[in-house]
């Protein structure tokens, strides 16, 4: 029996908790509307970063920005004080968590994730955690131990010794389920869709890299290019330039709203190696080629691309020898050869988990009292 139809597990709240990037506000977005679906409440407890993310969630998703800080950044005096900022967080979430009585508590990792988890852990609440690499991120990796259930988007995950995963996926939003296994138009005599996302903040290194890389195609593919590029606002006027000089229709921009739209009309994608952009892939089944974030937690970025390299659905182009040849090189075999690239797609789609989000949903189901 789903919990929409049963009574002990209508109108619970979850409390879901994530921090301040796509790759955890994504994911987190689709167990809310999964949640909503099957009749929970739900409120998000993030920080001003993550609230940025934060627009997509259902409206009947109660926000709550907690006072939450990294010791990796801010300099010397951030660093001092951090623990100052969590600890006032803490003390909120506590107060705020005996008020709600959440029936569970599920973090997506991020620092804005442990105030939440944090007064889980004081008060009892059932509370797990869910991580979206193939190498458990630092937060995650601390609450490890302090959590009923860990569940996994990769897999395997490395995960501390002694702990057991559950693999479920990397959920993904409604606006991706709309186009999950969306008819493939591998590459042919008409126009060429190609999409270039670096994360939800983009990456300077592909708008440094990309533009000159697909200049250097020839001109029959240039001509029929028409180029999606997620780049930095800082970097969007130069990125846009370096297409218009070359003569390339290009739409260059720091967040598309509508990547999942986009990247079902895509005949390749160019992207980093964050989970939720492979989630995305996957689940919508295109081919690509990833370029891993060399300076990701743990090189976490290779580890989430490794099995899309193994099967055949992505190259693996490493930052270290990336440059305008060989991507330029990579970019031509996979848009000139149109069984490659439908082979690659269907390689993508067959490594999907459209269903992450409900098996994300029963193992919270499981551990709600």
């Amino acid at each position: 029996m789903s919990a929409a139809h049963d009574p002990a597990q209508r109108g619970r709240l979850a409390l879901i908790a994530a921090g301040g990037t796509g790759g955890h506000m994504f994911p987190a977005q689709a167990l809310a509307e999964r949640l909503l679906a099957e009749g929970w409440r739900v409120k998000l407890s993030t920080d001003d970063r993550g609230a940025r993310y934060a627009s997509g969630f259902p409206p009947q998703v109660v926000r709550e920005i907690v006072r939450s800080a990294t010791p990796a950044r801010g300099g010397a005096l951030g660093k001092l004080a951090a623990p100052f900022r969590i600890g006032q967080g803490l003390a909120s979430a506590v107060r705020a968590m005996r008020r709600d009585r959440p029936a569970v508590v599920v973090g997506f990792g991020g620092y804005p994730s442990i105030p939440a988890l944090g007064a889980a852990s004081l008060l009892g609440v059932p509370r797990m955690i869910h991580e979206q690499n193939g190498i458990m991120g630092r937060v995650n990796r601390i609450f490890a131990r302090r959590v009923n259930r860990v569940a996994c988007g990769i897999w395997p995950t490395e995960l501390p010794e002694g702990i057991s995963g559950t693999h479920v996926g990397n959920p993904v939003r409604q606006a991706v389920l709309d186009h999950a296994a969306a008819p493939y138009e591998p590459p042919g005599d008409g126009p060429l869709h190609l999409l270039v996302i670096g994360g939800s903040q983009g990456a300077r290194r592909l708008s440094d890299v990309v533009p000159a890389a697909v200049a250097a195609l020839p001109q029959e593919l240039r001509a029929r290019l028409q180029v999606s590029h997620q780049a930095r606002a800082e970097d969007a006027d130069r990125v846009t330039r370096a297409y218009a000089d070359a003569g390339i229709a290009a739409e260059v921009q720091p967040f598309f709203a509508d990547v999942p739209e986009r990247m079902a009309r895509a005949q390749l994608v160019v992207s980093r190696a964050g989970a939720s952009s492979l989630a995305d892939l996957t689940v919508i089944g295109r081919p690509a080629i990833l370029i891993p974030y060399p300076s990701a937690a743990g090189d976490h970025q290779s580890a989430n691309a490794r099995a899309l390299a193994e099967s055949g659905a992505a190259v693996l182009l490493p930052e270290s020898v990336l440059d305008t040849e060989s991507l330029a090189r990579d970019l031509r075999a996979i848009l000139t050869d149109g069984q490659r690239a439908r082979t690659m797609a269907q390689a993508a789609l067959s490594l999907g988990r459209p269903d992450a989000a409900a098996r994300l949903h029963d193992l919270v189901t499981e551990l709600s009292p």
